[in-house]
């Protein structure tokens, strides 16, 4: 991905340089010498407002050197922002710094934006210029929305296939992406492996930045990101498979994994188009939240990693998932997957919440998944199955407050599922409360499509289940409607996969429940 500079321009980069630091009355001024190309991991935007939005990149001519190749020294970065492609017309533009301590990354927040209006930016560092970027702010909340159009993506694992997806993501030209975990995989499994992603698995920060470049490095997953803003929410495996708040699959001592995850939450940080407000203090990052589109959409974006109680009945000597039966702690009315705070947060949202549709960016299958034929039952302890009363809570909440129209979306399984939400699953009778839509993954391999269907014959709230593509959800959002395309690749194994609509589903506003469409 590195782009060698010709060797008048290496020239007169040194000159820019050798000038800075003679000339500047403080380091911050110097511009560094720069022999190679500096945006190696492209530009992306997110969290957008009316008036508002964030713009990163990260400075790294060698990506997966230490520091990105740069010197332990802030360098200056200017950025514009512009009403046309072509940069004509400037709408904003300055000077930030890209700061050695959050790995030269860059989080900008212009303010007063025009609302609901597209807009490109790029950055410059002397004369290396980076990719164009398009992104949009959101309308007011008083504004009419007629349409909104969202992708949901989750679960890519580098060395299981080519991020393919992302190239139909970027022509589809979004107004907004939502990643709902699994960005990165902290370790390398899987069969028919493209790529290399290394034997090692990331423990300190260095580790996790490195891993996160390999990542951003991908041309499809930055052609994606430079297509509109995102917004993600994470899973389990951007620290470490199964970790529950500070208990990790091995049940490691806590103080050492919560350093482990400072590391892991910083290198985050430091490659995702995060707002200032998140920024993280140790191993603590305060991720979830709220956006407004107009009247039409209130977009709830919850962490279900960070706060939740150790997963129930954990094989001997381990922590982390199982498949359980009879497990009586599963049923703990205290188990949490939010935890308290987050629980009344999201509660007081959804009551205040004015919006026509109210969308649950989360990351795993909610609709519970009897995995047991017959009259026995089978959980799979990581998901919400393991967390019964917690599930009870939120639908209670749904059920009991009534927000208008509300949407989950999940990710994690590596598989489409479409299905009904109950206050009582065991109960089909039980009204339905919100529609689900779950999509499978960028790369990640699926469990046995034997199995998925199993699952969905032994629960009729299952309206969809198929594991045999990976692929990506597309989500067109009027005051009518929720239309849901459910896009599958034909593999994931080369380069240039065809994609097609697996199936589709329309959720009519007023009436919960997702319907063929």
């Amino acid at each position: 991905m590195s782009k060698r500079f010709s060797p008048r321009r290496r020239a007169l980069l040194r000159g820019i340089g050798a000038l800075g630091a003679a000339t500047a009355a403080s380091p911050l001024r110097a511009v560094p010498r720069l022999e190679r190309y500096p945006f190696t991991l492209g530009v992306a935007s997110g969290y957008p407002g009316p008036g508002s939005l964030v713009l990163w990149t990260r400075l790294a001519p060698e990506p997966l050197a230490p520091h990105g190749g740069l010197p332990e020294r802030p360098i200056p970065v200017r950025w514009e922002l512009a009403h046309d492609p072509g940069f004509r017309r400037l709408a904003a533009s300055g000077t930030t710094y890209a700061e050695p301590q959050w790995a030269h990354s860059v989080h900008l927040e212009p303010y007063g934006l025009e609302p609901d209006r597209e807009y490109w930016y790029r950055f410059q560092v002397a004369d290396a210029t980076s990719p164009i970027g398009r992104t949009r702010t959101a309308p007011t909340r008083e504004a009419e929305v007629s349409r909104l159009r969202i992708g949901v993506g989750s679960c890519q694992h580098y060395a299981q296939g080519w991020f393919s997806a992302y190239r139909y993501v970027a022509a589809d030209a979004l107004d907004l992406f939502l990643h709902v975990g699994d960005y990165i995989y902290e370790s390398s499994w899987g069969d028919e492996l493209v790529r290399s992603q290394g034997a090692q698995e990331p423990v300190t920060l260095n580790d996790y930045r490195r891993h996160y470049a390999l990542y951003k490095a991908d041309p499809d997953l930055q052609a994606a990101h430079a297509s509109c803003p995102w917004l993600v929410v994470w899973d389990d495996h951007e620290v470490e498979n199964d970790y529950a708040g500070p208990i990790s699959e091995n049940n490691d001592e806590p103080a050492w994994f919560l350093k482990r995850r400072a590391a892991a939450y910083q290198a985050y940080y430091e490659h995702m188009p995060l707002p200032r407000t998140m920024v993280p203090f140790g191993p603590n990052l305060r991720l979830h939240t709220r956006l407004h589109y107009g009247q039409l959409a209130d977009l709830h974006l919850l962490d279900n990693r960070q706060y939740r109680s150790p997963q129930p009945c954990p094989r001997p000597g381990r922590a982390g998932s199982a498949v359980i039966r009879d497990c009586p702690s599963r049923h703990d009315p205290k188990a949490t997957m939010l935890g308290a705070r987050q629980e009344q947060w999201l509660a007081a949202n959804l009551r205040a919440s004015e919006a026509r549709w109210n969308l649950l960016g989360q990351q795993t299958l909610m609709a519970q998944a009897d995995g047991e034929p017959g009259p026995g039952q089978a959980f799979f302890s990581d998901g919400w199955d393991g967390y019964p009363a917690a599930r009870r809570r939120l639908l209670d909440v749904l059920a009991e407050r009534q927000p208008r129209n509300p949407v989950v979306l999940g990710g994690d399984v590596h598989s489409f599922w479409v299905t009904n939400l109950k206050q009582d699953f065991d109960e089909p009778e039980s009204p339905t409360v919100a529609s689900e839509f779950v999509t499978t993954s960028i790369t990640s391999q699926s469990r046995p499509e034997e199995r998925i269907q199993a699952v969905k014959r032994e629960n009729p709230h299952i309206l969809y289940a198929n594991g045999t593509e990976r692929g990506y959800l597309r989500l067109e959002v009027t005051p009518e409607r929720v239309q849901a395309d459910l896009l599958g690749l034909s593999s994931v194994k080369v380069k240039n996969p065809s994609c097609h609509r697996q199936a589709a589903f329309i959720v009519e506003a007023g009436q919960p429940g997702p319907q063929n469409a």
